[in-house]
């Protein structure tokens, strides 16, 4: 009979933590004695997050971090650093491989390819609305173990959340895609498309998910966590059992009261933040049709004009 040690669990940032201070900090002080750089754990991965758990692991799971290196120090340095880690590295950490496990880079050149634009020369209105919003969270999450290069405190503060009037102009179109489908939930549901109905219904709980996030000014994350993420806003007690019983519910009618219940504790904490004038959380008849609507544009049209010019 044979057993396999399994490691014992540990956070994948205070994982990382360690594994930079106590082997790759000293790696490369043998390397590149007194190089100025940055060390940290952001980008993709749960543990960014502080979501992993001992079932979540992945094969790429273990320690991970990013060595950040002046732009003029990287041509010169980064061969040599790659090399001595490679060579000098454990095989494993705390039991998990250490394989291809540090990206040695510099900081313009991995926000660029993780955000898809340069943030250290500001960041535009454009950046922000067209950057998706797992992204944002993935940049400003995670942790930063040393920061010698003073470069990834500020950029990790300024992208931290939006400019007021970009934030607005995020809220009003998550209440427009919610709009723009409320209705489809009843409309399939009365020609006896149940099928198309619950899709209806999950477009707009997502929506309704993300949209309670950015009014808790947190970024939704990837949609593999989002309903880990929506579960610790302030609303996320009380909506997950709504919205649970929306998506499974059976018939459109019940599906259709539950998302008017969700419409109603959405629109109150609208009100609370005083963005716009207050709307009445109360459904009503849609064009003399059965169907509900919780008076969507009365939030949108507001936002959407204070967007600032691109």
């Amino acid at each position: 009979m044979s057993f396999t040690n399994t490691p014992t669990f540990l956070p994948g940032l205070e994982l990382s933590r360690r594994f930079y201070t106590e082997t790759v900090r000293p790696l490369l002080e043998e390397a590149a004695p007194d190089l100025p750089h940055s060390a940290a754990r952001i980008g993709g991965g749960s543990e960014v997050l502080g979501y992993d758990t001992p079932g979540s692991r992945d094969p790429e799971w273990g320690p991970r971090l990013q060595l950040f290196l002046r732009t003029s120090d990287l041509p010169r340095h980064a061969g040599r650093i790659r090399h001595h880690l490679a060579e000098h590295l454990p095989k494993t950490f705390h039991g998990h491989p250490t394989h291809h496990c540090v990206e040695v880079t510099h900081t313009t050149a991995w926000f660029t390819a993780t955000l898809g634009f340069d943030p250290t020369h500001g960041t535009t209105v454009t950046n922000w609305l067209d950057t998706p919003t797992h992204l944002l969270t993935e940049v400003t999450a995670g942790a930063v173990f040393h920061d010698g290069l003073h470069q990834l405190g500020p950029l990790r503060h300024d992208l931290r959340w939006y400019p007021h009037e970009v934030w607005l102009h995020v809220l009003a179109r998550e209440w427009q895609h919610i709009a723009e489908r409320e209705t489809f939930v009843g409309r399939c549901g009365e020609v006896g498309d149940e099928l198309g109905s619950a899709v209806a219904a999950a477009h707009v709980t997502r929506h309704l998910m993300r949209l309670c996030l950015l009014m808790d000014r947190r970024y939704p994350p990837y949609d593999k966590w989002l309903g880990t993420a929506f579960a610790r806003t302030t609303a996320g007690h009380r909506l997950t059992p709504v919205l649970t019983s929306a998506l499974t519910a059976k018939d459109w009618q019940p599906r259709e009261n539950h998302l008017t219940h969700a419409y109603e504790a959405v629109a109150a904490i609208h009100n609370q933040l005083n963005l716009t004038d207050g709307i009445t959380p109360t459904p009503h008849p849609l064009h003399a049709e059965r169907f509900t609507t919780a008076l969507l544009n009365r939030i949108t049209d507001p936002t959407l004009r204070r967007l600032p010019k691109r």
